[in-house]
């Protein structure tokens, strides 16, 4: 019971950390969710990409796609299958093509 108490208090601590300083948390982009959303979705069903596996970051409607993939084939249309979502200003992707090391 102290034990799960003593975290409660540390993990609101945390939370409430940047209101204690005076600063603004960062704001939620819902938009960046709907986009990272839509792009992993897509990645995942793809059979080309196989991209259950890979990283997506948004950040302003901008896609960032970094893992492996099989083939150069598959890197390709990872960056066309992001540019499709709509919302996304550009895609920068660092896939490296390859056997799993």
């Amino acid at each position: 019971m102290k034990r799960s108490l003593a975290c409660l208090v540390l993990l609101a601590g945390a939370l409430l950390q940047p209101v204690w300083a005076g600063q603004k948390p960062a704001p939620v982009s819902t938009e960046d969710d709907r986009i990272y959303d839509q792009v992993r979705m897509r990645l995942a069903d793809d059979a080309d990409v196989k991209g259950g596996a890979l990283e997506v970051t948004v950040k302003d409607g901008e896609v960032l796609i970094k893992g492996r993939v099989d083939t150069e084939k598959g890197k390709t249309k990872a960056t066309k299958l992001a540019k499709k979502v709509k919302g996304v200003k550009s895609v920068d992707n660092e896939l490296s093509v390859g056997p799993p090391v």
